[in-house]
């Protein structure tokens, strides 16, 4: 009985003293210290203070100088080369953002996040960085930093943007047959992308794809189309005012050879029409295709 009384009294005095505790203002937690360590760091480093810049990393840290390459270890090269840097190079910037923290002991923590370097206005470089800090009489210090450089993908944009009007969806109809053609963006906005069928009585004769891009090489804009019967083409693009002109060859499922040329004529950014002339199987002329008009739906 006088265990149970003396189990009962500990718990009775304890539970008031963890609430007591748990009621005091909370410390900042390591993920909360490391985040602003990085803080104070862009800080130290946008006032070209080499020192304190030194003072955050550990005595053995190692470090990659991004502007050269260089492998420097220990405070007192990295200290050097810091001062260095902006004596060499005025007005250098950092800016850094903190995406994750996480500790791997409680000693051991990885940051993770994106850093940018820059001369005024110019972005000397960027990229992806992954921060080992560890902590030493209570502080957290760098320790090791990896960083790999943000590639900006190519695009052909620019170049490809007066087209931009035929994404979306467009049907040509008549009595005979139904074109329907969807017009979609490529990744990165390199390709643009036309998935076409061609429906008679109500189901599909023929479908194919068209792809257009910029050569970069000839400075053209070029497609190539093919489609479910086995034929395949190549056109060159230009533009005359709102008209486009498609000089196209190609080859027909048994081998013939075709050439024609196709003028798109943009009306709005609902409608245009499209006109095929001068067009040729195995060098024989054939009938033109009279102008139709296509709307988006």
């Amino acid at each position: 009985m006088k265990l149970r009384m003396f189990v009962v009294v500990v718990l009775f005095v304890i539970k008031p003293i963890v609430g007591l505790a748990q009621e005091s203002p909370e410390t900042p937690s390591d993920q909360e210290v490391i985040r602003k360590t990085v803080e104070a760091y862009v800080a130290a480093f946008n006032k070209a203070d080499a020192k304190a810049l030194a003072a955050m990393w550990s005595p053995e840290a190692v470090y990659t100088n991004p502007l050269n390459g260089d492998l420097l270890i220990g405070r007192e090269a990295i200290e050097k080369q810091f001062a260095a840097n902006f004596a060499e190079i005025k007005e250098l910037k950092l800016e850094a953002t903190t995406d994750s923290v996480q500790l791997i002991s409680p000693g051991v923590a990885v940051e993770h996040g994106s850093a940018k370097l820059l001369q005024g206005d110019q972005t000397i470089e960027e990229s992806k960085t992954t921060s080992i800090f560890v902590k030493r009489d209570g502080v957290w210090l760098l320790d090791r930093v990896t960083e790999e450089a943000v590639v900006e993908p190519v695009s052909h944009y620019d170049q490809l943007k007066d087209l931009e009007w035929m994404l979306g969806k467009w049907i040509d109809r008549d009595e005979i047959a139904t074109v329907a053609t969807e017009c979609n963006w490529s990744r990165n906005k390199n390709f643009l992308i036309r998935s076409f069928t061609v429906e008679i009585d109500d189901r599909i004769d023929m479908s194919g794809i068209q792809i257009i891009g910029w050569n970069p090489r000839e400075k053209k804009i070029l497609s190539w189309v093919f489609d479910s019967d086995g034929g395949f083409g190549q056109g060159t693009w230009s533009k005359k005012g709102s008209r486009w002109f498609v000089q196209q060859t190609g080859v027909l499922p048994d081998g013939g050879m075709t050439s024609a040329t196709n003028i798109i004529s943009y009306i709005d950014d609902k409608t245009c029409t499209l006109q095929s002339v001068n067009r040729t199987v195995d060098g024989e002329l054939v009938p033109s295709i009279d102008e139709v008009v296509i709307t988006k739906e």
